[in-house]
C-alpha cells in the first residue's frame, strides 16, 4: 500500500544521499599512506600555526583553515552551506538525539541576527537532552550494561547510577580531566564526593560469570578486560594484542601489559558503600534500630530456624572450588594475603547466594513455621527504614597489592617475573611514581595512573577524546579507528588539525562543550549533504576523494534505534521527559517478554527516553538490536550501520511502530480539527523537520482520501521514509 507513497512522499535515493555515486559504481577513494610513521601519536602535541588559504572568507573558525587549505591542495571545493532548516534539524539531533519542534523551526526561521545559529548551539549545549545524547556514545565505548552476561545474566541493581553520572557529568561539563579520574580513582582522588565514588562503576562493567568454580581464571578474566577496555578507551591503542606477546605491530611490550594491569591488581568490587550525605546515614541508623528492637524475637526465630540448612548450603557451595580456593576461604581475613582476600571474597559471595535458598530447603513444619514468622515481619515492614542508596563501586584490597605476574602466552597458570606497575616504555614516563602515596586505605595505584593520563601534556588522551568528538559531529573521525591510534590504525586525515584541538582542549580546562561548539559552528559542519553526482566537480570530487576524507561535504547519517524510538515517541506526544533513576522496561513481544523483563506496571514508564531502557546483556530491545546496538559485551567505538530485512519489517509491521504513527494520528487529529490539509502539512513538518512542498502535501492528500485509508496510515508512511530516518 505504501510503496507509491514513499516515493511521492520524497523518500531519498542512496545516490541523492551521496552514498553511492551515480550508476551505483565505486569510485576510488582518496589515497592513504601504506606505513606511516606512527610515532606522532606517542609524542606530546604541537599546535601548528594556521595554514594560509585562498578563501579565508569562508572560514567561520580556526577548524576550517585546517579543511579548507587541504582541499585547496586537492583543487577541491567545499559544499554549498546547508539550508536553515536542515542545519536545525542535523545541530538539534546531534547534540540531544531528539528532533527540533515546529516552534523551534519557526523561531529560528523568525531569528535574522547574525548569531543566530550560535544562540541555538548555546540552547541546545545548556539543554539536560545534551547529556542523555551524549552521554550514549560513552556507554557504548565502556560496554555498559545492568546485567553480567553469560548465562545467568544476574542484573546489576545499582548500575544505573553510573549511567546517570554520565548524564549530569556532561550536561554540567565537568572537566573531561576529573571525568577520568574519577572513573579510573574516585575513591582514591575524591573520596569524599558520592559522585567520584559512582564514577568508579567504570571499572565494574565487565561481563562476568559470577557463578564460575575456577576463581583464579575468572580474577584474571576480570582484570585483562579492565586493562584492555581502559587502554581502549583513554589511550586509543589495543593493548589487549600485548596480553599473549609483545604487540605485532605497535612498540607495546608484554611486559607494558601487565605493568599498566597492575594498576588494576588490588582493586576490590564493592556494592555496599553508600552515597549518602553523613547526616542521612545517622537518621537511617537511628530508625534502623528501632525497627530491629521492635522485631528482634521474629528474626531471632527465623534464623534459629535456618541457621543448619545455611551452613549445609554453604558447606556445599564451598566444596565445588579447588582446594587452594577453600584454603583462602578458611583462612582468617587478617591473616590473608590481599591475593587470598580476593579470591575469598569471590568464593564468599557465592556461599551467601546458595545460603539464600535456605527457607525453601526447610522440613515441611519449620516451612511453615517461618511463613507465618515472615507475615509477622512484612507487616511491620513498613516502620523499616528505606535502604540508603549505595554505589556499584571499587576501592582495594588495602595498602597492599597482590602480585601481578608475566603471563607466558596469558594464561593464568603460567605466572613469570613478578611486575610491578609502570607506563608504557614507548610513552613518555613522569617523574612521578606508581604509588599516591596520599590516599590512604588503597595502594593508590589508580590514583597515579589517573593523574598520569590527565597530564597536560600526554600525548594521547586528549587527541583520542576530540577525535572522538569529531566522529560523533562529522560521521568519521580524523583518525578513523578511534580507539586505534596504532599502526594498524587509519592515518589522520589532518594531523596538525587534530593536534591543533588536542591543546586547544587542554588550554580551555578540557572543556568539552568548548570544543562542540567549536566544531558545530564551523563552516565545515554547516555545509550541505546533497551532492549531484551529474555536476563534474562532484564527479572528480568523488574520483580523489569518495569517502569524503578530505570534508569536501556534510555526510548524511541514519538515526540509530534509540534515536528513531525517542521521535516517534516525540512525535506521538508519548515522550516521558523524566531524567535519571532507575531503568525503564517497555512492552515487548509476547514470547521475548517471558524470560527477558516484565513491562512496567505505568505506560508512562515505558515510555522514557531510550537512554534509560535497562541495557541487559542477554537480550537488546528489539529495536535497538535491528538497527545495530552494540553487543555490550566488548567496546564500541564506532557503530557499524547495516541495511537488513529485519529493520525494514519492524518499522512496517511492528507494534511500537504502528501503536506510535496511531497516537500520532490522534493527536495531529485533535489539534487541526479536521482541516485535512493542516493535518497533512503538520505531519510533515513534524516527521521531516521542513515544510512540504505544494507536490507533497497533494500526494499526502491524495493518499489520504483513499478508500480504507486514515491519518494512521499516513503517519506510518512518514516514518517509514528516508527522510525520518536519515539526517542530513
Amino acid at each position: 500500500m505504501y510503496s507509491r507513497l514513499l516515493l511521492a512522499l520524497g523518500a531519498i535515493s542512496l545516490v541523492e544521499l551521496g552514498l553511492l555515486p551515480a550508476g551505483g559504481g565505486i569510485l576510488a577513494g582518496a589515497p592513504h599512506a601504506q606505513a606511516q610513521d606512527r610515532s606522532w601519536a606517542f609524542t606530546r602535541p604541537h599546535q601548528a600555526n594556521l595554514p594560509r588559504v585562498q578563501q579565508p572568507d569562508w572560514c567561520a573558525n580556526p577548524i576550517d583553515t585546517f579543511i579548507l587549505a587541504k582541499l585547496e591542495s586537492n583543487d577541491l571545493a567545499a559544499n554549498p552551506p546547508a539550508d536553515r532548516l536542515t542545519l536545525l534539524r542535523r545541530i538539534t539531533f546531534d547534540l540531544t538525539g531528539l528532533p527540533p519542534s515546529v516552534g523551534e523551526q519557526e523561531a529560528f526561521l523568525a531569528d535574522h541576527s547574525p548569531n543566530a545559529y550560535e544562540k541555538v548551539v548555546d540552547r541546545l549545549l545548556a539543554s539536560p537532552r545534551f547529556g542523555e545524547r551524549w552521554a550514549q556514545h560513552w556507554l557504548d565505548l565502556v560496554r555498559y550494561a545492568e546485567t553480567n552476561g553469560f548465562k545467568a545474566d544476574e542484573y546489576r541493581p545499582n548500575a544505573y547510577r553510573y549511567r546517570d553520572y554520565l548524564i549530569a557529568a556532561l550536561n554540567e561539563d565537568l572537566p573531561y580531566y576529573r571525568f577520568v579520574r574519577q572513573q579510573l580513582a574516585g575513591d582514591e582522588l575524591e573520596a569524599e564526593n558520592p559522585q567520584a565514588l559512582i564514577a568508579t562503576g567504570f571499572l565494574r562493567l565487565f561481563p562476568d560469570e559470577s557463578n564460575a568454580a575456577n576463581l583464579e581464571q575468572r580474577r584474571q578474566e576480570i582484570l585483562d578486560d579492565v586493562t584492555d577496555v581502559a587502554g581502549q578507551v583513554f589511550l586509543g591503542l589495543t593493548m589487549g594484542c600485548a596480553r599473549c606477546h609483545d604487540h605485532k605491530f605497535d612498540p607495546i611490550l608484554q611486559t607494558d601489559y601487565y605493568r599498566l594491569q597492575a594498576f588494576f591488581a588490588p582493586m576490590e568490587p564493592r556494592d555496599d558503600l553508600t552515597t549518602a550525605t553523613p547526616s542521612e546515614v545517622e537518621e537511617y541508623r537511628k530508625r534502623l534500630m528501632g525497627w530491629e528492637m521492635a522485631t528482634t524475637d521474629i528474626r531471632k526465630e527465623m534464623d534459629s530456624l535456618l541457621v543448619s540448612k545455611r551452613q549445609e548450603l554453604r558447606k556445599a557451595a564451598l566444596e565445588k572450588f579447588r582446594p587452594e580456593i577453600q584454603q583462602a576461604v578458611q583462612v582468617p581475613e587478617e591473616k590473608r594475603t590481599p591475593y587470598e582476600k580476593q579470591i575469598a571474597r569471590m568464593a564468599l559471595k557465592q556461599m551467601q547466594r546458595a545460603e539464600q535458598d535456605a527457607p525453601n530447603k526447610l522440613p515441611a513444619e519449620k516451612k511453615k513455621r517461618y511463613q507465618e514468622l515472615e507475615r509477622l515481619l512484612a507487616a511491620r515492614t513498613p516502620q523499616r527504614p528505606k535502604a540508603l542508596p549505595v554505589a556499584m563501586a571499587v576501592t582495594d584490597t588495602g595498602r597492599e597489592a597482590p602480585p601481578t605476574y608475566l603471563l607466558a602466552g596469558g594464561d593464568w597458570r603460567k605466572p613469570g617475573k613478578n611486575l610491578q606497575p609502570g607506563f608504557p616504555e614507548f610513552l613518555p614516563q613522569p617523574s612521578q611514581t606508581v604509588r599516591d602515596e596520599g590516599v590512604p586505605e588503597t595502594t593508590g595505584r589508580r590514583a597515579a595512573l589517573a593523574r598520569w593520563l590527565t597530564q597536560p601534556e600526554h600525548p594521547l588522551t586528549a587527541r583520542v577524546l576530540v577525535n572522538r568528538l569529531w566522529q560523533h559531529h562529522f560521521g568519521r573521525g580524523i583518525v578513523g579507528t578511534p580507539s586505534d591510534f596504532g599502526s594498524q590504525g587509519s592515518p589522520p586525515t589532518h594531523p596538525e588539525l587534530l593536534d591543533w584541538l588536542a591543546t586547544e582542549f587542554v588550554k580551555h580546562g578540557w572543556s568539552q562543550k568548548y570544543i562542540h561548539k567549536l566544531m558545530v559552528t564551523s563552516a565545515t559542519y554547516r555545509q550541505s549533504a546533497i551532492v549531484d553526482p551529474k555536476n563534474p566537480a562532484v564527479a572528480r570530487a568523488y574520483a580523489i576523494d569518495r569517502d569524503n576524507n578530505l570534508q569536501w561535504h556534510a555526510q548524511p547519517r541514519r538515526l540509530e534505534g534509540e534515536a528513531i524510538r525517542d521521535t516517534m515517541l516525540f512525535l506521538s506526544g508519548d515522550l516521558n521527559m523524566s531524567m535519571l533513576g532507575p531503568s525503564s522496561k517497555p512492552e515487548l513481544p509476547e514470547h521475548i517478554s517471558t524470560y527477558a523483563w516484565k513491562p512496567d506496571p505505568r505506560p508512562v514508564d515505558r515510555r522514557r527516553r531510550s537512554i534509560y531502557v535497562l541495557a541487559k546483556r542477554n537480550m537488546r530491545y528489539p529495536l535497538f538490536d535491528a538497527f545495530d546496538l552494540p553487543d555490550m559485551h566488548n567496546s564500541c567505538a564506532r557503530r557499524t550501520q547495516t541495511t537488513t530485512a529485519p529493520q525494514a519489517l519492524l518499522m512496517l509491521n511492528g507494534g511500537f511502530t504502528l501503536e506510535q504513527a496511531r497516537r500520532w494520528s490522534d493527536a495531529l487529529r485533535k489539534g487541526c480539527r479536521g482541516d485535512e490539509h493542516s493535518l497533512v502539512a503538520l505531519a510533515y513538518r513534524m516527521a521531516w523537520g521542513r515544510p512540504a512542498t505544494d507536490e507533497e502535501i497533494h500526494q499526502g492528500l491524495v493518499f489520504l482520501h483513499r478508500p480504507g485509508v486514515s491519518a494512521a496510515d499516513l503517519c506510518h508512511a512518514l516514518l517509514n521514509t528516508n527522510e525520518f530516518l536519515y539526517v542530513d
